[in-house]
C-alpha cells in the first residue's frame, strides 16, 4: 500500500495558514463542564478575520495525561494572534482556569505542517 507524501518546508511569511494546536491536562471529572465553556469562548474565535477552524478532541481514556486537544486552523500568525489578544477572550480564558477544583495545564503552540500524507 502506498501513500502519497507531500514535505512542506517551514514558511518564510508570516501570511501562510498555521495551525494552532492546545493540548489540556484536565482531571477527567472537570471534562463536561470544561468542553461546554470551551465552546463559548471558540464561538468568540470563529467569528474573527483569518480563522479557518476548529475541532476539540477528546482523549477516550480517562488515564491519557492529555485529556482534551484542540486543533484550530487560521490564514496567518498575524490573524491568530489579533484574535487571541481579544479582551474578552482573554478574560473568559482566565476565568476556565481559575474556576475548576483542579488545575487545567494548557500546553498551546503554533505549528507549521511539515509532513502530509493523504489516502491513495
Amino acid at each position: 500500500m502506498t501513500t502519497e507524501t507531500q514535505r512542506n518546508e517551514a514558511p518564510d511569511s508570516s501570511d501562510s495558514p498555521v495551525t494552532f494546536i492546545n493540548v489540556f491536562e484536565i482531571d477527567a471529572a472537570e471534562l463536561d463542564e470544561f468542553v461546554v465553556k470551551w465552546e463559548q469562548r471558540a464561538r468568540l474565535m470563529r467569528d474573527k478575520p483569518g480563522f479557518i477552524d476548529s475541532r476539540m478532541h477528546r482523549a477516550r481514556s480517562s488515564g491519557s495525561r492529555f485529556q482534551l486537544i484542540n486543533v484550530s486552523h487560521w490564514e496567518s500568525q498575524e490573524a491568530w494572534e489579533a484574535a487571541t489578544a481579544d479582551p474578552d477572550f482573554a478574560s473568559r480564558t482566565q476565568a476556565a482556569r481559575e474556576q475548576t477544583k483542579q488545575p487545567i495545564t494548557p500546553n498551546p503552540g503554533v505549528y507549521d505542517v511539515v509532513v502530509e500524507l493523504t489516502a491513495p
